[in-house]
């Protein structure tokens, strides 16, 4: 009796420990190793070097950058605890396992960081970074770029002094700044600063792209060509600009926007408001002037668009980092030098798949309770008393 009894109390416990395992092993994949197996299969683009460069000097040459947009990290008002944990577990797992993998030399966040910047208070803003600066920490090796959005400092009828400056402090972000890496020139601009209408800000900010224009246009000069305007200007490094902003150019809509990460068809005719959706005609004319960029990167739409301005000059929407957003995020892999670059979109795990993984796990665990407590009678042992019938016939 006792021996028959122990018997039955093992048994319950092996099935149980084979139901922790299963149960653990698909918590395992679905969290943390998933987005080793999707962001294994990306792959830096390659980028075409001089014609009398070795591989060696093209691969020493070539900045290897990642660029994603709008994680929208929730705030106090908004965000309720759940979604804050599971977006934010998302987002981590996905840099921190593409930092690893793929070891960029730069990462660029175009704008939005935050969902509620423009309301925080002093004390939700310093919990805001600190869960920021522990999601997307890094290496030395690594550097991180962040632009500012409207959900960081507010649209420009909430945007204050006070929140670019808070802003600016935390990460040493300036419209008009200039970045220089490896001879690439990339330009800093506060889209929501482009509003026109000659307040402080944009004022300031506007000075400070005039400013760097000039220094760029005269380093772009060659060396015979006499400008007396050039004379005593800082030379910069030759190459073209590559400008990074949060809002982009004017667009009348998403209607031409093709790919599987393009906004939804009921969305993509939809037009575009000025100076909300996108930058005002007359400000996106003014950076294209004033820079003449080989290729303007923004987000803002949270979806993905490739858009040629003035027939030459190429622009990538980035969709947006957060499964908040999209079901299937993703981040732009740049291969950058001097003269010539290339981009490869990187997806991130698609959250539908995930949750078909854990539904199949929660269906097939289903049937292996019922089956253990003999509810449900297995299709091996239907076959095999289906056998036995008929070898007694």
């Amino acid at each position: 009796m006792l021996s028959s009894s122990s018997t039955a109390l093992k048994r319950r416990l092996c099935f149980l420990l084979k139901l922790v395992c299963f149960v653990s092993s698909v918590l395992i994949f679905c969290e943390f190793l998933i987005y080793y197996v999707v962001i294994l299969q990306c792959r830096w683009p390659d980028v075409k070097g001089g014609a009398h460069t070795t591989e060696k000097e093209t691969s020493a040459s070539v900045l290897k950058a990642i660029i994603l947009a709008d994680t929208h990290l929730l705030g106090e008002i908004k965000g309720h605890w759940l979604d804050k944990l599971r977006r934010e577990w998302q987002m981590e797992r996905s840099f921190q396992t593409a930092l690893w993998l793929l070891q960029p030399d730069i990462v660029f966040i175009l704008g939005d960081v935050f969902d509620e910047g423009k309301w925080s208070s002093p004390q939700a803003w310093t919990d805001d970074v600190r869960r920021f600066r522990k999601m997307f920490r890094h290496s030395v090796f690594t550097e991180l770029v962040v632009i500012a959005g409207n959900h960081d400092i507010g649209f420009h009828y909430e945007m204050t002094t006070y929140k670019v400056n808070r802003f600016e402090k935390v990460f040493n972000f300036t419209s008009g700044k200039l970045i220089t890496r490896k001879g690439i020139n990339f330009v800093l601009v506060n889209s929501v600063a482009m509003e026109g209408d000659g307040c402080a800000v944009c004022r300031t900010s506007e000075a400070k792209l005039v400013a760097l224009s000039h220094k760029l246009n005269c380093s772009q000069q060659k060396p015979n060509h006499s400008n007396k305007r050039c004379s005593d200007v800082e030379k910069l490094p030759a190459s073209e600009p590559i400008l990074l902003q949060h809002y982009p150019l004017y667009r009348k809509s998403d209607a031409e926007c093709t790919g599987e990460d393009s906004a939804p068809p009921e969305e993509k005719n939809i037009p575009f408001k000025e100076k909300y959706d996108v930058l005002s005609q007359e400000a996106s004319q003014k950076l294209l002037w004033w820079f003449q960029p080989r290729l303007i990167l923004s987000g803002h739409t949270h979806s993905a668009c490739e858009v040629l301005h003035a027939g030459k000059i190429p622009e990538i929407s980035v969709p947006s980092f957060s499964w908040r957003n999209r079901n299937n995020p993703s981040f732009i892999m740049g291969s950058i030098t001097p003269t010539d670059f290339s981009l490869q979109k990187c997806f991130l795990p698609f959250e539908s798949r995930v949750f078909t993984i854990y539904c199949a796990a929660g269906a097939l665990l289903v049937i292996l309770v019922l089956a253990h407590v003999q509810l449900l009678t297995p299709p091996f042992y239907f076959a095999q008393r289906l056998i036995s019938k008929h070898k007694a016939v």
